[in-house]
Formats: C-alpha cells, sequence, structure tokens
C-alpha cells in the first residue's frame, strides 16, 4: 500500500530525509520511532504531497505521490492536534469534513461512523469545545473512515491521552487493520508502538537505521535498543 524508494527531501544543505526504503502492507501497522528531526514528519508530509521529494519517490497503491494528485482521495491523515471547529458538534464536523472530501453521508451513516470511531452516542451532539483530545481524535478517525481512506497517516496520535484513551485508540486500530487498513504512525511512545504495532522503524538524522517486528520485541527491549540507535 505504501512504498518509499529512495525517498529523500533537502531544505537548503539540511538533508531531512536520506535515501529511505520501506514498504507497508494493508493490514499493518507501521510505527515509525526517532527523535525531534529524525524525519519521521518529513517522511509524512512527503507521502500527503504536501512536499515534493529532493530524490527518491512515494507510492501509494502503486500512484507515485506528487502535489495534487489522486493519490489524497486514498489516504487520511490525522496529526497530534486535530483541527475541528469548537462551535460545531462531533455529527457537523464529520458531516463538514467528509463533503469537503467529495462525500455524502445520511445522518444515520454519520452516526455509525462516529460510533465506529469509538465516540459515545451522547457525545455526538455536544460542541467540540468541550471535547477532550481523545473525543477529538475519534472524530478525525471517523472523518478518515468517512472517505473510504485505505492507508491512514498518524502523527503522536496518543501524546496527551491518558491510559484508558491509548487503550480505546489501540483497540480502534486494530479494528481498522482488520479491515486491511494501512496505519502510518509516527510516534515518541515506545510502549504503544510494541502494543498497537506490526512493524517498528527507528530514524536516526534522517536516515531508517532499524527495522524489527513488534512480535519479536518487548517495550523494554525497544526502549534499549531506540537508546543505543539514537
Amino acid at each position: 500500500m505504501l512504498e518509499a524508494v529512495d525517498l529523500s527531501k533537502s531544505y537548503g544543505s539540511h538533508e531531512a530525509l536520506k535515501n529511505l526504503n520501506l514498504e507497508v502492507t494493508a493490514g499493518e501497522v507501521y510505527c515509525l520511532l526517532g527523535q525531534n528531526g529524525a524525519g519521521k514528519t518529513t517522511t509524512i508530509n512527503l507521502f500527503l504531497g504536501l512536499a515534493d521529494p529532493t530524490g527518491g519517490k512515494a507510492l501509494i497503491n502503486g500512484k507515485e505521490v506528487k502535489m495534487g494528485a489522486d493519490t489524497n482521495q486514498l489516504i487520511a491523515y490525522i496529526p497530534e492536534v486535530v483541527q475541528l471547529y469548537g462551535n460545531m458538534d462531533g455529527i457537523e464536523n464529520l458531516n463538514f469534513f467528509s463533503r469537503l472530501s467529495g462525500y455524502t453521508h445520511s445522518k444515520e451513516d454519520l452516526v455509525r461512523l462516529l460510533e465506529k470511531a469509538g465516540l459515545k452516542k451522547e457525545d455526538h451532539d455536544k460542541k467540540l469545545f468541550s471535547y477532550s483530545k481523545g473525543m477529538r481524535q475519534k472524530v478525525g478517525i471517523a472523518i478518515a473512515l468517512s472517505k473510504d481512506a485505505k492507508a491512514i497517516f498518524m502523527d503522536e496520535p496518543t501524546s496527551g491521552l491518558d491510559p484508558k484513551a491509548t487503550d480505546e485508540f489501540t483497540s480502534i486500530c486494530k479494528e481498522l487493520v482488520a479491515e486491511d487498513k494501512c496505519i502510518f504512525m509516527a510516534t515518541h511512545d515506545i510502549f504503544n508502538a510494541v502494543n498497537v504495532g506490526t512493524r517498528i522503524g527507528i530514524m536516526n538524522e534522517g536516515k531508517l537505521v532499524h527495522t524489527t517486528e513488534s512480535k519479536s520485541i518487548s517495550a523494554n527491549e525497544l526502549q534499549q535498543l531506540y537508546l543505543k540507535t539514537i
């Protein structure tokens, strides 16, 4: 579903990403670890088509990503802070953003999507300014579901979430990959990477320096590997 081929990005003399090669398949959660500035967000931006690569290419479902390309129809992005309209409720936000992507859903479908994303029905009609970060994130997931995105990119999705919200988020991710969605997640959360990830990559100074299967490593082992790598 996702492929990077010698993907590179420079800003002036600074090499933010250096010859990245990776593949992520449908039904997989790929967690990318690394310090701030390691290249995680640059990688996501290149797949989103928000920047053009200096070298190599990013592909989604075999199509090369270019600014303005139709690969955007295949993907969704959930940032660390989901930007929604505080004066609108959950249903209204979902309806607005799904229409913005070219999709029209009935009220019943909007309710179903929010419930599938884990948002309780009693919260659907509440204004977004009253939502916690975890609740806003669920609306973001519902927006991704509303456009039937095949690949979902997430940037620090568990940052600021309490343990209960993190556990709920993990369960939702596992449900999505069971439906053959592909999740690409940039994170600092080592425990959650082991818990929810299929594979885990570690980046340092723009390079992918280590990749491991999550089932073959414990959180403590991953932490030690991460500290040695960076």
